[in-house]
């Protein structure tokens, strides 16, 4: 049962707008909300414990998981959904991607795979470009996906197996996601071994009309674009309760 938890701050009390939501929630049912600071992470000032809750972007998340040897966590394209992206997905590193480039135009979308603010996706269109990618370690492990162009995209809210919101987060959001296309692809990652308790999952509409998967969000750090206070934090409670009852 969460009693406590740490919500993180970038400093003077500046948090997101999203954890601010799930810190009042938290203190509205009678849970103890302390900030905490990634000094303070470092610094192993938290009392991290299966009745302490913590909140914070991805990078932050990370580092607790860090500190409580947490390292096998699914990945932005798990298995299990790769037949419903609609488009090539593959990985490489910094070093190979600039050894590979032969001066023509390359047309693909490049991401980081697991530090996901080192920097933000983008479009490598020639080798001006890829100039971005040059102060990179050269071992940084990338994603990336060869174009598709998107009208619209929307984030679908998962906890303990059901569809718990979908909103818009880019493009025509009059547009509608074919929805049996979305519940078979959440079925296949819900009957794998790659499955959680909350996440997000992002699906897009093509030009063409076609709904594709976009991208999986793990539950434990997770915009809510404007989601349910109520129901986004009891999204985390459950993403978190899974991962520390492993511990």
């Amino acid at each position: 049962m969460i009693t406590k938890a740490y919500i993180h701050e970038y400093g003077n009390n500046k948090i997101e707008t999203e954890h601010q939501d799930v810190k009042d929630i938290l203190e509205s049912r009678g849970i103890e909300c302390h900030l905490f600071t990634t000094k303070r992470l470092h610094r192993n000032q938290l009392i991290l414990d299966n009745n302490t809750l913590v909140v914070g972007d991805h990078p932050t998340m990370l580092q607790v998981f860090k500190k409580l040897d947490i390292n096998s966590l699914t990945p932005s394209y798990p298995e299990s959904l790769k037949k419903y992206l609609m488009r090539n997905i593959w990985e490489t590193t910094v070093r190979k991607l600039l050894m590979e480039n032969n001066g023509d135009s390359m047309n693909i979308f490049v991401k980081p795979k697991s530090k996901a603010k080192l920097f933000t996706g983008f479009v490598i269109y020639s080798t001006y470009d890829l100039f971005k990618l040059e102060t990179l370690p050269k071992d940084t492990i990338l994603y990336c996906s060869s174009l598709v162009e998107w009208v619209s995209e929307f984030r679908v809210f998962i906890n303990k197996s059901n569809i718990v919101g979908i909103k818009n987060y880019s493009g025509d959001e009059s547009l509608k996601l074919n929805m049996n296309f979305v519940e078979i692809a959440i079925q296949s990652f819900e009957n794998s071994e790659e499955s959680t308790d909350g996440y997000g999952i992002d699906f897009g509409i093509l030009k063409n009309g076609e709904t594709s998967l976009v991208e999986w969000n793990d539950g434990f750090a997770l915009g809510s674009y404007g989601l349910d206070k109520n129901i986004y934090t009891d999204l985390l409670l459950s993403r978190w309760k899974q991962i520390v009852d492993k511990l």
